[in-house]
């Protein structure tokens, strides 16, 4: 078959996403490859697609088990052989899954990366019987001590490849990586003249908003109170934080488990199966709960703290609307969560593992990354171009999706206000953090200001009618703009730069977008999608006399998913279900031309949906 008859015959679908089809070409005339494409955008089937093409096995380097065990499960019910080798596995389990894949059982292996380099595992590998075609790399950010989520085990996938007596193709991919991170996964890997693509960043059916609220909890309470029936997940950051929040949550009836490092195993295989099959739709989690996920139904990501930098945010919150549909990420930022995400960096058991040098460098790094995170809960821009603009692309100022873009602003002169803040850091010879700088102008009388004579200095109490809020944001646009700076050490010093004297000076004026209504309501944030039915959905040409419809494909997946002990999304996705309302299929080559339908699929599960679909409009004269 050609790469379009598979797509058709066990995806079902009739074309390709963007640069799906370019990266599958240079893998079949067997180049290297590096794709970065934002999370959803379909980056498993770019080596899926090839290694039923190509001769002998492809093996998928994979990091979390649960993530090996969800691509396997999509692809045994595509009618795709698969199997993955990890941990889960009894030595029983694990000696024959290798049997079957040395008869040629398996065109497609899933393979932690500390399972390469081990006897049993290498034995087979270098079986003269065994060829391997391909080495993907998911997650390939893994690779770079520069990245987020950086993986000793993945330094392991290059001595692999080496030991091998034919080298194979070697394709990578990641969802967030700078450019400093995409160079890194080349020269790690060894990529030989790879194709290179980068699709871009940005997921449009996404929803960004950031809130400030004075309860947090109370915010969150009401969030889920009125997107009951979908499928969310809560980021806090400590441990402690998941045990109150979920603890709460259940006190209030909400069906929500947990997942963070300090659960037993156990625990942590059974609550994660609860959210992914549905049986607890919410799940609440430090950042342990991540990379792995590929639930397709996640209607909402919020995060109770703020993440310590935009990769890890970015990555978090793409656990929403991975089937293309409308989803929200929400951030509910308080002045804590960076108190805390500073202490994080400063005890980095991890770094402690580097030599003095290279950990300063990453301890620098981490700061910046943290600061350029805390401007992101600030800024009044929109909120998509800012993320974009950090990952190295440049969009339109306003998205139409984001709480920025969907709020009223005016723009209004802040250089008096700059002007003060930036007098106050010279005549205090930049000796002060920014806490400092804010709290003398705004005349606060606690002990730290009496302690360093700040109630003395000639700016002492110069902006105290000025909200502290307000002072905050000024004093995170002067740094976003270059008209102060920070230093990347623990004290984070604020510095005065060749801007600050042009404005002091009268060259420069400072102008920043200002809310108009600083306080939310409680219907505020969420409400970027439509009552019933969800933008994409509408989009897509689905009404509300669909939703009853939608309802019962849903709960006919319900009931076969658990007949066949699978999650509900892996039956089919939600996108796939919106499609059938729009078509109403009534017929074989009706619901094959249902987008996500398949020839397996449909012989297994088609005939059920083609009755509910005519039962339906029988009964509303449809």
């Amino acid at each position: 078959m050609t790469q379009y008859e598979i797509l058709k015959h066990y995806f079902g679908y009739d074309s390709f996403r963007e640069g799906q089809e370019r990266l599958i070409g240079a893998i079949l005339e067997g180049r290297d490859v590096l794709g970065i494409m934002p999370t959803g955008a379909g980056k498993s089937l770019c080596y899926q697609i090839p290694a039923l093409m190509m001769e002998g096995i492809t093996l998928v380097i994979s990091p979390l088990i649960s993530l090996m065990k969800d691509q396997v499960s999509n692809l045994n019910q595509a009618g795709i052989l698969a199997a993955y080798l990890n941990s889960s596995l009894t030595p029983g389990q694990y000696k024959k899954a290798l049997e079957f894949a040395r008869a040629g059982r398996y065109p497609i292996i899933y393979v932690a990366p500390e399972r390469l380099m081990t006897e049993e595992f290498l034995r087979f590998a270098l079986d003269p019987e065994v060829k391997i075609s391909m080495v993907a790399v998911d997650e390939a950010h893994c690779v770079s001590q520069w990245g987020q989520a950086f993986r000793p085990s993945y330094l392991k996938i290059v001595d692999f490849i080496h030991r091998l007596p034919v080298r194979p193709v070697v394709s990578a991919f990641t969802a967030t990586a700078t450019a400093e991170v995409r160079d890194d996964i080349i020269d790690i890997l060894m990529l030989r003249q790879p194709e290179v693509l980068t699709t871009g960043f940005d997921r449009s059916n996404l929803y960004f908003g950031v809130i400030s609220p004075r309860d947090k909890y109370g915010t969150l309470v009401n969030y889920l109170e009125r997107h009951k029936g979908e499928s969310g997940i809560v980021y806090c950051i400590t441990r402690k934080v998941v045990e109150e929040v979920c603890a709460n949550l259940i006190r209030e009836g909400f069906s929500v488990t947990r997942y963070h490092a300090g659960l037993s195993d156990e625990e942590r295989k059974h609550n994660q199966d609860d959210f992914i099959y549905d049986n607890a739709p919410i799940m609440v989690a430090t950042n342990a709960f991540g990379m792995g996920i590929d639930k397709s139904n996640v209607r909402f990501v919020i995060h109770y703290n703020m993440p310590k930098n935009m990769e890890s945010y970015y990555q978090e919150a793409g656990r929403a609307g991975r089937d293309g549909e409308a989803a929200e990420c929400i951030l509910l930022y308080g002045g804590q969560d960076v108190v805390t995400n500073q202490f994080f960096i400063d005890h980095n058991q991890e770094n402690d593992a580097l030599d003095p040098i290279t950990r300063q460098i990453v301890m620098e790094r981490d700061r910046d990354r943290l600061r350029k995170m805390t401007f992101y809960c600030f800024t009044n821009e929109c909120l998509r171009d800012y993320i974009l603009r950090y990952f190295g692309e440049y969009g339109s100022n306003y998205c139409g999706n984001c709480s920025n873009c969907l709020s009223q602003f005016e723009t209004v002169d802040v250089t008096e206000i700059a002007c003060a803040l930036i007098r106050c850091v010279q005549s205090s010879r930049q000796r002060y953090g920014c806490n400092v700088i804010i709290d003398t102008v705004h005349g606060a009388n606690t002990a730290k200001i009496r302690n360093y004579h700040m109630d003395e200095n000639p700016c002492y109490g110069q902006l105290a009618r000025v909200p502290a809020y307000k002072l905050r944001q000024v004093m995170n646009h002067l740094q976003l703009y270059g008209f102060l700076t920070v230093t990347n050490d623990e004290y984070a010093v604020v510095h005065l730069t060749e801007r600050s004297g042009k404005l002091l000076d009268g060259e420069e004026t400072v102008y920043m977008k200002m809310a108009r209504e600083q306080e939310y309501t409680k219907a505020g944030a969420g409400n970027a999608r439509k009552k019933g039915v969800r933008g994409m959905a509408a989009a897509a040409g689905m009404t509300e006399g669909d939703q009853p419809l939608f309802d019962r494909l849903r709960e006919l997946r319900t009931q076969i998913a658990k007949e066949e002990k699978v999650p509900p999304y892996i039956v089919f996705s939600d996108k796939t279900l919106t499609h059938m309302c729009v078509i109403k299929p009534q017929d074989r080559d009706g619901m094959l031309s249902v987008s996500g339908v398949g020839e397996f699929k449909y012989e297994k599960y088609g005939e059920r949906f083609l009755e509910c679909v005519r039962q339906w409009q029988e009964r509303n004269g449809a």
